[in-house]
């Protein structure tokens, strides 16, 4: 019988939040200092598992025990450790604790295909404006030229954070993987939803993930003096600005039974001053949803507002375009499997979608790929209240030990 050590788990976990720069919430920022304390400390941790180590040519981690049959294709799992700015201590971590504590469990059992624990860099996008940085790249989603141009003013560029990671970005090529590599792929999460708390329910196996587009809508005014240029005379940028954060928020209203949505996290104002009117905004814009028809018709509706606002507002509007991916299905067969894990186990469940974006939904382009997600308290994530109680932590690593241990004897 696999037993969780939920101790060792408890431990893990507060460690790694530890390691932040930030005294409200984690802020452990990608390819940063602390993300490399984080996940050295991690390692040390976890030595006694005696797991093979490789990082790629882009940072991403891989631990592998090795099965019986090093010829047949490795079951891969994982998450990632990097943070948004003043997020939690659960998102990403439970995932690669939990699939390192999977392999604490199945220590004693004979398996065929080895387990690879896979640790992805840059997975949230506040450093350098794009998620699942790691696992494009791994994938060959993205190239280090492309992933280059969403770095905010005042950081240092991806391509310059590699470097001082200790990667060669001329190299990325070599960390591609192609299909077939694994056999499956399993990330276990927290839900970052209410779904599962207010229903009550103690397991989610999603079934699709929303796919985000991610662009910039850059405005440009007149900057003038806030004193002597008269209300009719201006062509203020950040109030043209705030008439298209409005529109992204109706277009998305518009789509919400769809499951779409809409968000502008971002807002640059130049110069910002207080005694100038603004003269130039750039607004960072988030659509996601599971319905590619949905999400055209989102984006449309923000495109013609935008063509609206430049000649009502007689302002410059201009869309830089920073990613555009696609809503992924995950493993039918797999959600089955977990299912009837669940069933065996006396969880309940709920076959669900994901609204947020995850490594998982590129890492189903090379195999079968499932997510197990636990409740959250509130389904609050991405800030300091995130929080997951180690009982459903420890319930979503039995399921994912399951899983693996049913994967890796195939």
């Amino acid at each position: 019988m696999l037993t969780v050590n939920k101790e060792r788990v408890n431990a893990l976990l507060i460690g790694l939040a530890k390691f932040t720069a930030s005294e409200q919430g984690v802020t452990r920022l990608a390819y940063s200092p602390l993300d490399k304390e984080a996940q050295s400390w991690l390692l040390e941790q976890v030595k006694d598992l005696g797991l093979s180590l490789r990082e790629d040519a882009v940072g991403n981690v891989f631990l592998r025990r090795e099965g019986s049959d090093s010829s047949l294709p490795a079951v891969a799992c994982g998450s990632h450790l990097d943070t948004v700015i003043h997020g939690g201590a659960y998102d990403g971590m439970c995932g690669v604790v939990g699939a390192l504590e999977a392999l604490y469990m199945l220590r004693e059992a004979k398996l065929k295909r080895s387990i690879e624990v896979i640790i992805f860099r840059a997975e949230e996008s506040s450093r350098f404006g794009f998620a699942t940085m790691g696992s494009k790249l791994l994938t060959g989603a993205a190239t280090p030229e492309k992933l280059n141009k969403g770095g905010k003013k005042d950081d240092i560029s991806f391509i310059e954070a590699l470097r001082q990671w200790g990667c060669d970005p001329e190299k990325y090529a070599d960390a591609v993987i192609s299909a077939g590599q694994y056999a499956s792929f399993s990330e276990l999460h927290i839900e970052q939803g209410k779904v599962l708390e207010e229903k009550g329910i103690q397991i989610g196996i999603v079934r699709n993930i929303a796919a985000p587009t991610r662009f910039k809508l850059h405005l440009q005014g007149m900057a003038d003096h806030s004193g002597a240029t008269p209300m009719g005379m201006r062509r203020d940028a950040l109030v043209a600005a705030a008439k298209l954060i409005l529109a992204v928020n109706e277009a998305a209203e518009d789509e919400k039974e769809h499951g779409t949505v809409g968000t502008v996290g971002v807002v640059e104002v130049e110069p910002g001053s207080i005694n100038v009117v603004p003269g130039a905004v750039t607004l960072w814009v988030d659509v996601r949803g599971v319905e590619p028809a949905s999400i055209k018709r989102t984006l449309e509706n923000i495109q013609a507002e935008a063509e609206n606002v430049a000649v009502t507002d007689r302002v410059g509007v201009r869309i830089e375009m920073l990613t555009a991916d696609s809503p992924v299905p995950l493993s039918e067969t797999l959600a089955e499997q977990t299912e009837a894990i669940c069933k065996e186990l006396g969880y309940s469940y709920l076959h669900m979608n994901s609204g947020a974006g995850h490594d998982a939904m590129h890492m189903a382009k090379l195999a079968p790929t499932t997510m197990v997600f636990i409740p959250c308290k509130g389904g609050i994530s991405h800030n300091p209240a995130e929080y997951a109680s180690l009982e459903d932590i420890c319930r979503g690593i039995n399921i994912l030990a399951h899983i693996l241990e049913l994967e890796a004897n195939k």
